[in-house]
């Protein structure tokens, strides 16, 4: 299932628990996919605290708490790491990530907590949320078979790549609009993980982040540049990646055609999606101002210009889903969609 829908599952759940609707979830996936970061993207939506458990690196008595005496009897002292209101507030989710990289006798330990929302006299706050994630068992981590009794403790889902969810999040997250160009010239980039051959670096969503970072730390010394990003993304994808950057200084200029100057369209199309990337970009930028329908006009207009138009439609599709419905209060965009009509797909746009 694409992000964009894992991200609706989880707002239904998280906002289900407080009426008692909530079904834990349980998210699927091979490494690098963002699994984690849907769930933490959740919690800060709602501002809402969010308790991160590895039960791979735990002992059972972890989870349920040091004994101690009281008088005659055995009492046992709930470890502060469990969701408490007065603590960590009303509301939060409960993450147990990395779940199949714990031996059985630690997943065990959470069969009540996760079914029965407590451990002995501890109870899950009822504004709580649970979801957890872990890797395919062909994923080559360190991974558990789930036993039958919690896996139907959980809801399960498998969590895909999509590169028009991870470019919508990568503009809002002010990902290097390179990278974002890039994989919109080589999709089949964005994730390439294949556990037979035991890779140690590899594209995925979380390791293009990092070649994110590596552009940040290394653009300006070109004989380093290339071989960090080939240890963020593998030596193939970091190769091609140096190489499309260094095709960037025939780039057309972005503020003249943000300012509505006549400026042509590359013929390469590694170049054309690199400024179709950048101007998403600016008008992002500019949708906070008061310049915002000026820039997205022209953003619009230039996209008329692109030989193929399906290239104009990406652009805009990225477009619409970065600035929202601003787009269509704008008389370009009608222009734009007579143009384009007999290639648009509609649902884009709804």
């Amino acid at each position: 299932m694409r992000p964009r829908d894992i991200q609706s599952i989880l707002e239904k759940e998280f906002q289900s628990a407080v009426h008692g609707h909530h079904t834990p979830v349980m998210l699927w996936g091979p490494p690098g996919v963002g699994k984690s970061q849907l769930v933490a993207q959740v919690a800060q939506r709602h501002t809402a605290s969010m308790i991160d458990i590895r039960l791979s690196q735990l002992e059972p008595s972890d989870l349920r708490g040091i004994p101690f005496r009281d008088h005659k009897r055995v009492e046992w002292a709930v470890p502060t790491m469990l969701p408490h209101e007065d603590i960590h507030g009303e509301h939060g989710i409960l993450f147990l990530d990395e779940i199949t990289s714990a031996p059985p006798s630690i997943s065990a330990a959470a069969y009540q907590l996760i079914l029965d929302r407590r451990l002995g006299d501890y109870r899950v706050p009822p504004g709580w949320a649970i979801f957890a994630a872990g890797n395919r068992q062909g994923d080559r981590g360190v991974s558990y078979a789930m036993p039958a009794p919690l896996a139907n403790r959980f809801s399960h889902f498998e969590v895909e790549t999509h590169l028009d969810d991870w470019a919508l999040w990568a503009y809002e997250n002010e990902i290097d609009e390179r990278v974002i160009a890039f994989l919109r010239f080589r999709p089949e980039h964005l994730f390439e993980f294949d556990p037979a051959q035991n890779p140690i670096a590899f594209p995925t969503p979380r390791s293009w982040e990092f070649a994110h970072r590596a552009l940040q730390k290394f653009s300006d010394s070109p004989s380093l540049l290339n071989g960090a990003l080939q240890a963020c993304v593998g030596p193939a994808a970091g190769i091609e990646i140096n190489a499309f950057i260094d095709n960037l200084q025939d780039l057309p200029d972005i503020d003249a055609i943000i300012a509505g100057e006549e400026t042509s369209v590359p013929e390469k199309v590694d170049l054309q999606y690199a400024v179709a990337t950048a101007l998403v970009g600016r008008a992002i930028k500019a949708s906070k101002t008061d310049q915002a329908k000026t820039v997205i006009g022209r953003v619009l207009n230039y996209a008329l210009n692109f030989p193929q138009k399906e290239m104009g439609v990406m652009l805009v599709s990225d477009l619409q889903s970065a600035v929202g419905d601003i787009i269509f209060e704008i008389p370009e965009f009608d222009q734009w969609a007579d143009a384009v009509a007999e290639v648009m797909l509609y649902t884009e746009f709804q």
